[in-house]
């Protein structure tokens, strides 16, 4: 009997790590006890070229399931992403060119090989059903759901009760990805917590046209370096998979201790057992920075590769013991007005400086670094979820917040 035949609780708890929740687990057991490998379906719209780590809690779970000997469907939603995921949107997205779709798709597909094993991932287009669509087919999806039932969504519920505009081709983005379970037959699909509704509509969707109903996987989102909001480029608070080795090292290494143990959950191929151990290591006296060095060596190792991330760690513990930075410094957290912060306001507000006119004089000597780097640009802005080690002479440190 294979390892798929076997429902265990150790594959259960595999599935199981760090999502948030499981629907419906007996339905799961049932597709398990079936002795084939499950179709595991998680969907991205390219609406950007870049993958951050917090895109890569899905991919983990995907690999987790490969492991286990299912089979992958990553999915690039290249149809959805003309439309715009209205998913926790207060507007409409604008939509996508066809060109810059294929562009940022292939981005995707170059990175996504870091974390899962391509022989066992299929690559699939919502563009190779959906382009065959034609009017009349997209009436009779729509036509499978009610007005009020999409407004049950909380984000379209909220806009609507607050005069919000939502286009009528909102409406058909959550149709469509429910459309893609159909076409690929997906046994479980996977997506953030925000997703949810989303994904029950895949459910809806396989029911309505004879199928089997998709088991729902649902992950958290994981949170920025500054430990609140969660990862987005925009907010300036991510880890990019392109990030060179030595700034994913480094951002890694400024998080707080106990977002380190939320990284290690979501996104470490640690065992469950291992992270365990190394707790119990911390409650009992050993410094979470060696923890913290292990989770950054892994992303490092995963992303570049094993003498990258060796290099990363020599280059960091050289910064230590040259003195450039200490081992313990304050954390601080500042506030920005407009989504930013100018650089002497964060020097003044994190204590380094009295005056932003002291601040502007230790600029203009050189006595400013950020992240280790000597900062001359006065005008300088610091994006809200920004978290920066921010250095005043050669004594003063702070890691800095930007709220």
């Amino acid at each position: 009997m294979n390892a798929i035949q076997t429902i265990d609780e150790n594959a259960l708890a595999t599935i199981k790590r760090g999502a948030h929740e499981l629907l419906i687990e007996e339905e799961l057991k049932q597709k398990l006890a079936r002795g084939r490998p499950l179709r595991v379906k998680a969907g991205f719209d390219p609406t950007a070229p870049d993958l951050h780590l917090g895109h890569t809690v899905l991919l983990n779970k995907m690999r987790q399931f490969q492991e286990l000997g299912h089979h992958a469907l990553f999915l690039i939603g290249d149809f959805t992403g003309m439309i715009g995921d209205p998913t926790g949107k207060n507007a409409t997205r604008p939509p996508l060119t066809r060109e810059q779709v294929l562009q940022n798709a292939q981005s995707y597909r170059d990175q996504v090989y870091k974390v899962l094993d391509p022989a066992k991932t299929e690559v699939v287009f919502n563009s190779t059903w959906m382009d065959k669509f034609n009017a009349a087919d997209l009436i009779k999806l729509a036509a499978t759901h009610t007005v009020a039932r999409m407004l049950e969504r909380d984000d379209f519920g909220k806009r609507y009760k607050g005069n919000q505009p939502i286009a009528i081709h909102e409406f058909i983005y959550p149709l469509i990805q429910g459309y893609d379970s159909v076409a690929l037959q997906a046994d479980i699909e996977l997506g953030g917590t925000d997703q949810k509704f989303n994904l029950l509509m895949g459910r809806e969707l396989q029911k309505h046209f004879g199928q089997a109903p998709q088991c729902v996987l649902t992950m958290p989102l994981l949170e920025g370096l500054d430990g609140v909001n969660k990862m987005s480029k925009s907010l300036g608070n991510y880890i990019g998979v392109t990030d060179s080795a030595k700034d994913m090292f480094g951002k890694l290494m400024s998080i707080s201790d106990v977002l380190m143990w939320r990284y290690l959950e979501l996104l470490s191929f640690c065992s469950i057992e291992q992270i365990a151990g190394w707790r119990k290591e911390v409650g009992e006296g050993r410094n979470p920075r060696d923890i913290k060095v292990l989770l950054a060596l892994e992303m490092v190792e995963r992303f570049h590769d094993k003498r990258a991330a060796d290099g990363a760690l020599e280059e960091f513990e050289a910064r230590f013991r040259q003195g450039v930075l200490p081992e313990n410094m304050p954390e601080m957290r500042v506030s920005a007005t407009d989504g930013g912060l100018a650089l002497p306001q964060l020097l003044k507000q994190a204590g380094l400086v009295d005056s932003t006119s002291e601040a502007l004089r230790m600029i203009q000597a050189g006595a400013v670094k950020l992240d280790g780097e000597k900062i001359s640009d006065k005008a300088m802005q610091l994006k809200v979820g920004m978290v920066v080690v921010a250095q005043v002479g050669k004594r003063k440190f702070a890691r800095v917040t930007v709220n």
